[in-house]
């Protein structure tokens, strides 16, 4: 049986930056377009993206009581980081944040 697979935000103010996003200025409008690509990869196949390594984790993360974190590599050297969740039926990719490279390399002390 093939499970049903979901976009989700992990809370309303990071959807809301999301949907920003296209109203904004070229380069802005520019990354929601990746992120869609993204969405529509992730709707695809959840585990596309790079799995982070649990020592990796920036512990606001461990806060959030998730078992998993992935990062998926959108263009320009931007990151989308997600976690997986669901059963039997569907899965989620739970979106947490994107950040450039630089802001990712900071927080995943890199």
């Amino acid at each position: 049986m093939n499970k049903k697979k979901f976009i989700a935000f992990a809370n309303k103010n990071l959807k809301k930056a999301y949907l920003e996003l296209k109203e904004g200025k070229f380069e802005e409008r520019k990354l929601f377009n990746f992120i869609n690509r993204a969405f529509d990869d992730l709707k695809e196949n959840p585990f596309c993206g790079i799995k982070i390594p649990h020592d990796r984790w920036p512990k606001e993360y461990e806060q959030k009581k998730i078992n998993n974190l992935w990062k998926y590599n959108l263009p320009n050297a931007w990151r989308l980081i997600y976690t997986l969740v669901g059963d039997e039926i569907k899965i989620v990719s739970m979106i947490l944040e994107w950040f450039d490279h630089k802001s990712y390399n900071r927080k995943f002390n890199y």
